[in-house]
C-alpha cells in the first residue's frame, strides 16, 4: 500500500446491507481539513463538522430523514471559523446558533431561521477583552465557555434573556463544560481546578447559579501521613513585560510563606502553539517539588490562547518569535520578583513547547539553571519541509510553508533550535523522547542533543529515550509515574531542592 493520503469519506449504510452497498454522502478533497459526524445534543440533526488549522464548514442532516440529503450550513471561506448548535426557540420554531469569527476576532454568537442560516442576528456581539469558545444549547437555557483576563467562565442564559456568570473566589483558575449530552435538563455539569483545588465536578442549577459539589479528586496522605491541605499553598498571578510592552500572565503556586529573596528553586512551563492556553490545573506529582520548597509557575505566552485570539495570531507564523521572547521575560520577571535566581530556575515544555525549549536554550542559556525538553519539536524545517509526514500539510498553516515560500523558510531556519545551536555555554539539558512518537519523530531530539554535544559548551546534555512509548509518554498507572519521577528527580537535583 502506498503512503498517498486519501480523501475523507462519510458514507450512509442501511443495517443488514453489505458494506459494498453504502453510499458515499460526503468528500473531502482538501489534505488540510479533517471531518468528524455528530449528532446535535436536540438529537434532531445530524452533523458533519469539517476543519482546518483556520477555516470550518458544517452540514447538516434532519436525523429523521437519513435518506436526504446533506446541506451546507454556511460554505467555507478561508479564515472564517464557525460551529453550530440546535434549539428549539421559545416560539416552538427550530433555530441555530452560530459561533463565528467573520469580522470577529475573539468570536460572537449569532442567532439564525434554520431556513435561513446567512440571516444570523447577534445575540452576543464581539468584545476585544472576551474570546467565546463555545456554546451548549439546551431546551429553555444556554451556557456559553469564554475566555476573559486569561482565566475561563461559564455564562448561562435562560429563555428570559436573563442570565449569570459563574464565580468562583480564587486567583486563578480552569472551569470548563462537563458531559451534558442531555438536551431537556435544568443542570449544567462543569468542571473546576486550580493549582490548589483538585479537579472537580458541580451541577449548576441553570436557574438559580447554585453549584452543588458532586465528586472532587482524592489526593493520598503524604508519606509522612499528614492530610493534603490546599491552605498550605498560595497562588499568585504576576504580569511579565515583553520586549514590545505586552503584559504576559503567569500563574504561580508555591507553599505558603515561600522565601521571597531569590533563594528558592523553580519549575517555569510553557507551551505556546496551536491557540492552547495551559490553564491553571492541580498536579499531585507537583505536590512533591512545592513540598521541596520550589514554586511552580505557567508562562501564558503568546502562540497560545489565554488573552484571546490575538494573543495566538501574535505568537504563530512570522511572529513566532514573540513565544520565545515572551517566555524569556517570564523567566526574567521572576528573579526581579525575587521567586527564584537563574542558576536555580528550571525550564520545561513538551512537543511545540519542547520547540520553546530549544528556541530559548539558544536565545538565552544564562537565564536557566536546566531546561527539560519532552518529545521536542527541535528539528522544525527539516520536519515541515517533508509534505509526507502525516501532519505536515495541516502544519503549514501554523508555521508557515518553508517549501514553497521562501520568507517562511528562512524565518523558521532563524529560529529552529537544531540550526542555530552555538558556540554558548548552555545549562543543564534533558530532553526526552519516545522510538514510536509518531507525532515529533525520535531523531529530532536525538539530533538535537547531538549536535549540542559536539558544538555547545557547559551541560551535561542528556538524552533518555522511552522504547515502547509515543508521543504522550508511557502508558499505565504505573510506567508513567515512574516516567515523571524521573524527570522530577532530574529537575530537582539540577535546581538544588530545599
Amino acid at each position: 500500500m502506498d503512503d498517498a493520503w486519501r480523501p475523507y469519506r462519510v458514507s450512509r449504510h442501511i443495517v443488514g446491507t453489505p458494506a459494498a452497498d453504502d453510499v458515499v454522502v460526503f468528500e473531502e478533497p482538501d489534505e488540510r481539513f479533517f471531518v468528524g459526524v455528530g449528532l446535535s445534543r436536540s438529537e434532531r440533526y445530524l452533523e458533519i463538522a469539517v476543519s482546518s488549522k483556520l477555516t470550518s464548514e458544517a452540514w447538516l442532516l434532519d436525523a429523521a430523514e437519513p435518506m436526504g440529503e446533506f446541506t451546507v450550513v454556511l460554505p467555507r471561506r478561508q479564515g472564517v471559523e464557525y460551529s453550530v448548535e440546535h434549539q428549539v426557540g421559545a416560539d416552538g420554531t427550530d433555530r441555530l446558533l452560530i459561533l463565528h469569527n467573520d469580522h470577529a476576532e475573539n468570536f460572537e454568537l449569532t442567532v439564525a431561521p434554520l431556513s435561513d442560516p446567512a440571516a444570523a442576528v447577534p445575540l452576543i456581539a464581539h468584545r476585544a477583552d472576551t474570546r467565546l469558545l463555545g456554546v451548549d444549547a439546551f431546551a429553555g437555557y444556554l451556557a456559553v465557555y469564554y475566555r476573559r483576563d486569561g482565566l475561563t467562565g461559564l455564562r448561562i442564559i435562560r429563555g428570559d434573556g436573563t442570565s449569570h456568570e459563574i464565580a468562583f473566589g480564587e486567583p486563578v483558575y480552569d472551569v470548563h463544560p462537563g458531559s451534558n449530552p442531555e438536551y431537556d435538563s435544568d443542570k449544567f455539569r462543569l468542571g473546576y481546578v486550580s493549582l490548589v483545588t483538585p479537579d472537580s465536578v458541580y451541577d449548576c442549577a441553570m436557574a438559580t447559579g447554585e453549584l452543588t459539589l458532586l465528586r472532587q479528586r482524592p489526593v493520598l496522605p503524604r508519606p509522612d501521613g499528614a492530610e493534603y491541605d490546599p491552605g498550605d499553598y498560595e497562588q499568585h498571578r504576576e504580569w511579565a513585560t515583553a520586549g514590545d510592552g505586552t503584559q504576559i500572565p503567569i500563574s504561580l503556586v508555591c507553599r505558603k510563606g515561600a522565601p521571597r529573596d531569590g533563594s528558592a528553586p523553580c519549575l517555569l512551563y510553557g507551551y505556546g502553539s496551536y491557540e492552547i492556553s495551559i490553564d491553571p490545573g492541580f498536579s499531585i506529582s507537583r505536590l512533591s517539588l512545592l513540598d521541596r520548597g520550589f514554586s511552580y509557575a505557567i508562562a501564558h505566552v503568546r502562540g497560545g490562547g489565554e488573552m484571546g485570539r490575538r494573543w495566538y495570531d501574535e505568537g504563530k507564523l512570522l511572529r513566532k518569535a514573540n513565544t520565545f521572547t515572551d517566555f524569556i521575560a517570564c523567566a526574567e520577571h521572576l528573579v526581579s520578583q525575587r521567586w527564584t535566581a537563574p542558576s536555580r530556575l528550571v525550564a520545561r515544555g513538551g512537543s511545540a513547547g519542547g520547540l520553546l525549549m530549544g528556541a530559548v536554550a539558544n536565545l538565552a542559556p544564562q537565564d536557566f539553571g536546566g531546561i527539560v525538553a519532552q518529545v521536542p519539536f527541535v528539528d522544525a524545517l527539516t520536519s515541515i519541509l517533508d509534505p509526507s509526514l502525516p501532519l505536515t500539510v495541516t502544519e503549514w498553516e501554523e508555521w508557515g510553508d518553508p517549501l514553497h515560500d521562501p520568507q517562511a523558510y528562512e524565518y523558521i531556519r532563524c529560529y529552529s533550535p537544531y540550526e542555530n545551536i552555538g558556540d554558548l555555554a548552555y545549562p543543564p539539558i534533558l530532553a526526552v523522547t519516545s522510538l514510536n512518537d509518531t507525532r515529533v519523530l525520535y531523531r529530532e531530539p536525538a539530533k538535537w542533543i547531538a549536535k549540542l554535544q559536539a558544538t555547545g559548551h557547559g551541560g551535561p546534555f542528556l538524552l533518555k529515550t522511552e522504547m515502547v512509548a509515543g508521543h504522550a509518554g508511557r502508558s499505565g498507572r504505573y510506567d508513567a509515574w515512574h516516567e515523571e519521577a524521573f524527570v522530577l528527580a532530574w529537575i530537582a537535583s539540577t535546581a538544588g531542592a530545599a
